[in-house]
């Protein structure tokens, strides 16, 4: 794929620390979004560094993308395992740095020296950029998609880790979380910087629409999506509250979409529970026009997690006119209210279930139109692109 560098305007590098990669094409596709939506106005380049456990004859293997919307270099890098804990640590590390600074090496010399760089979640691809920054004065970004910093979850622990990411955090020229909620986690937890800016993710609005005849069913249509880990998304709870529904009615029937870590327990589980096909039906992972299809097609969505911070596939449920219930979590309340549907409280199966009564008698008040032009006017590429490259310049200036 050509990539016309003479017509942008800068260089932007992308240090991701989730990223589409040769076993797994899911991780960071939000990231990747980011960069499509912003590549309007400047390059944007990748530089994805993977620790692999599969390379044998070779410590390392450098893979530049050819077909992919945005030029990327992947590292692919083999982890010390000499059962030492302190050296493969203390290797590891070396290695993580020395791997970056070869890719940035080879991107410079094919596309230029970025004049930004554009962390994806903290901490040590912030630190990669802030001794670029002290070292070569090129300016840096960050935007933050993890749940870490919520009090909710917990895991922002270790003294060095803190100290380290507040010294990253101060160096930013801007610092980009996704909600509010996680900008005030943030800063709860020291992470101080003078220039935050809620910029949210990005849905393909193109792929993510309603369809131009939806499927006349016989049953409404639930849909969930996600990760299948049960500890965050609570898939346990729903089954609880839609077998408890289907004694009382059999109009609907609730598609699950993914896998995770938790999908073989959560089909033993629904099968324990005597749910049959006919009530929820598993999918599996399906992605792109695949996913989008499905959605489109549902008459709501449900979210039952324990903790969030704003998910895509919400957003994109938007934009193919599909209402959503979903638990108040996260950020998830700065962008669902009465007219894009239903919030409840984490872990509330009450409320679950009289959400879903009223979701099931209730789904033709919902505007499908008024929902999609919630997410073009939020999260579109137009949208969202300029939200970033003004952020860009600033920083570069």
């Amino acid at each position: 794929m050509d990539h016309p560098e003479s017509k942008k305007n800068a260089h932007i590098l992308y240090l991701p620390k989730w990223y589409p990669h040769r076993y797994d094409p899911m991780p960071g596709l939000f990231i990747e979004r980011h960069g499509i939506a912003v590549s309007e106005h400047c390059l944007v380049t990748v530089l994805y560094v993977h620790q692999d456990d599969n390379l044998k004859r070779k410590s390392f293997e450098v893979v530049h993308s050819t077909d992919e919307p945005l030029p990327t270099v992947r590292i692919y890098y083999r982890k010390s395992n000499t059962g030492i804990g302190l050296v493969d640590k203390m290797v590891n590390a070396w290695r993580f740095y020395r791997f970056h600074q070869k890719g940035i090496r080879m991107i410079s010399r094919k596309h230029g020296a970025p004049d930004l760089i554009h962390v994806h979640v903290l901490t040590r691809h912030g630190i990669i950029a802030l001794l670029r920054k002290l070292f070569r004065n090129t300016p840096f970004v960050v935007t933050e998609h993890w749940t870490r910093y919520l009090p909710s979850t917990n895991t922002y622990n270790g003294w060095l880790r803190k100290k380290m990411t507040n010294w990253v955090g101060k160096q930013a020229a801007a610092i980009m979380p996704v909600t509010a909620n996680l900008r005030n986690a943030m800063t709860d937890c020291g992470i101080k910087n003078n220039n935050y800016v809620i910029i949210p993710n990005v849905v393909n609005m193109e792929m993510f629409r309603p369809p131009e005849k939806k499927n006349t069913n016989v049953k409404n249509r639930i849909v969930h999506v996600s990760c299948f880990d049960d500890q965050q998304k609570n898939i346990t709870g729903i089954l609880r509250v839609l077998k408890r529904i289907s004694r009382e009615r059999e109009d609907f029937i609730c598609d699950m979409v993914g896998e995770g870590i938790d999908y073989e327990k959560i089909l033993d589980y629904s099968r324990e529970l005597g749910l049959s096909e006919d009530t929820v039906l598993f999918y599996g992972l399906k992605e792109n026009q695949e996913l989008a299809e499905i959605m489109a097609n549902g008459d709501f969505m449900i979210m039952f997690s324990n903790y969030e911070n704003l998910p895509v596939v919400i957003l994109e449920s938007y934009a193919c006119g599909v209402p959503v219930v979903s638990t108040d979590v996260g950020g998830i309340k700065e962008h669902l209210d009465k007219n894009l549907g239903l919030l409840i409280q984490a872990g509330d199966e009450e409320a679950l279930y009289n959400s879903i009564h009223y979701m099931l008698d209730n789904i033709s008040n919902y505007n499908a139109d008024l929902l999609r032009k919630y997410a073009t006017d939020h999260f579109s590429n137009r949208v969202i692109g300029n939200q970033l490259w003004e952020v860009y310049k600033a920083s570069i200036n």
